[in-house]
């Protein structure tokens, strides 16, 4: 009888599955080839062949003379992108789009080896959503929730770090809940950028933790877009130490807001977030041990606060004028440091020494047609701190700004 059962309940579920209606998917090429010239009046940390640029470098004084002071410049035609959207597939009442996106891309270095652009996976996702369900999913490498809103800049770093930059594999969930309302829960795995720990960047700190977790609500209305969330990462530094299984996780709270408000061809965007060992997220933050139990060889570890915002403009369509504000800066980590120097550990993309800085960049672009034309002017300013760490992370010593001209001239035909 049982047996019985369950061959009609697979022929049910099969004959179903043969009378569904189902609709061919529809797909779409797009992408753009983009080159920039751009010129810095000082060296810079930055990525990408100097493109992805994070913060001026400090002094190297040699004779007294700075050799990190001085015109420099490069024109690259990295960032070239290509993609393909599909669309339009549908399978009884679940409908199905994706996005497979790459460009040519290289990090920094002078050998030819080093330079020779390389095509990497940008983006590689599909979305699933069911008719008369609230309920949308998103499964592949997308944008980071806290990320996907960028400000209005044409630099390649799109506002970091001022603004939190990621894309990352993901299970995403968005919930309608009427009104222009929605509910957002993701869970994330880290993959391009990583957080620096005792063996230097790498995955493996997550990789024996928990999931990122993040948790927000957004409304969306014709004019305002609003966003608050939480991002959540727990992971293991120390997975061993003295050649015996090392206990304790470093979990961490980046709480966000962001707006949005459009009025005809004027746009304002503005983000803030309070961010705990923010590296996953391209911000210039780190996380060191608090204490250390010998006997149970157990860690507790403590984060670096860095307080992150920007707030951005656009007006226009076929001649646009924009404007970038930015401001960041470190708080401290969250309990005293047990040993500041051998186990306290700071995001490498730039200076760990930069305590706070600031960015204002103007910007004006032509649009003809599909070819675009954008001129902008990047002042970025940081502070170096000077002397010694204290037991939060922070210079005790008398700090030092210093400053970077950036001249962008960046030319894209998109197609």
């Amino acid at each position: 009888m049982k047996k019985t059962l369950l061959i009609s309940l697979a022929a049910l579920l099969a004959g179903s599955a043969a009378f569904a209606q189902e609709t061919p998917a529809k797909f779409k090429l797009y992408g753009f080839i983009r080159n920039y010239f751009i010129a810095d009046t000082r060296e810079v940390n930055a990525g990408t062949n100097d493109l992805y640029f994070y913060m001026p470098k400090d002094h190297k004084m040699e004779n007294g003379v700075d050799l990190n002071e001085g015109f420099n410049w490069r024109y690259l035609s990295l960032t070239t992108r290509l993609g393909l959207d599909v669309s339009g597939y549908k399978f009884g009442s679940m409908n199905l789009s994706g996005k497979v996106e790459a460009d040519f891309y290289s990090l920094s270095g002078t050998s030819t080896s080093a330079i020779v652009p390389q095509l990497r996976l940008r983006q590689a996702y599909v979305k699933l959503d069911w008719d008369e369900s609230p309920l949308a999913l998103t499964l592949g490498q997308a944008w980071h929730p806290v990320a996907v809103d960028l400000p209005h800049i044409t630099n390649l770093e799109s506002g970091a770090p001022f603004n939190p930059f990621s894309r990352t594999p993901q299970v995403t969930a968005d919930v309608n809940l009427g009104g222009g309302f929605s509910l957002t829960a993701s869970l994330l795995y880290l993959n391009h950028f990583l957080p620096t720990g005792p063996n230097g960047k790498s995955v493996e700190y997550y990789k024996y933790g928990l999931p990122e977790f993040y948790v927000g609500f957004g409304y969306k209305g014709s004019k305002l877009v609003a966003k608050a969330g939480l991002d959540m990462v727990n992971m293991r530094p120390y997975r061993t130490y003295d050649n015996k299984f090392a206990k304790g996780l470093l979990t961490t709270f980046s709480p966000f807001v962001y707006l949005q408000f459009t009025d005809g061809k004027f746009q304002l965007r503005a983000k803030s977030i309070l961010a705990q060992a923010g590296e996953h997220m391209n911000l210039l933050s780190g996380y060191g041990v608090a204490s250390y139990n010998a006997s149970s060889n157990t860690f507790t570890y403590t984060p670096m606060q860095d307080w992150a915002s920007f707030v951005s403009f656009q007006y226009g369509k076929k001649v646009q004028v924009m404007g970038t504000l930015g401001y960041f800066k470190q708080l401290g980590t969250t309990a005293d440091l047990m040993d500041v120097t051998n186990m306290f550990w700071m995001n490498t993309a730039a200076d760990a020494r930069i305590q706070q800085a600031f960015r204002a960049t103007p910007t004006i672009a032509w649009n003809i047609g599909k070819f675009t034309v954008s001129l902008e002017y990047n002042l970025t300013a940081a502070e170096f701190g000077r002397g010694n760490r204290n037991a939060r992370g922070i210079y005790d010593g008398t700090p030092e700004w210093i400053m970077n001209h950036r001249f962008i001239c960046m030319t894209k035909f998109t197609f």
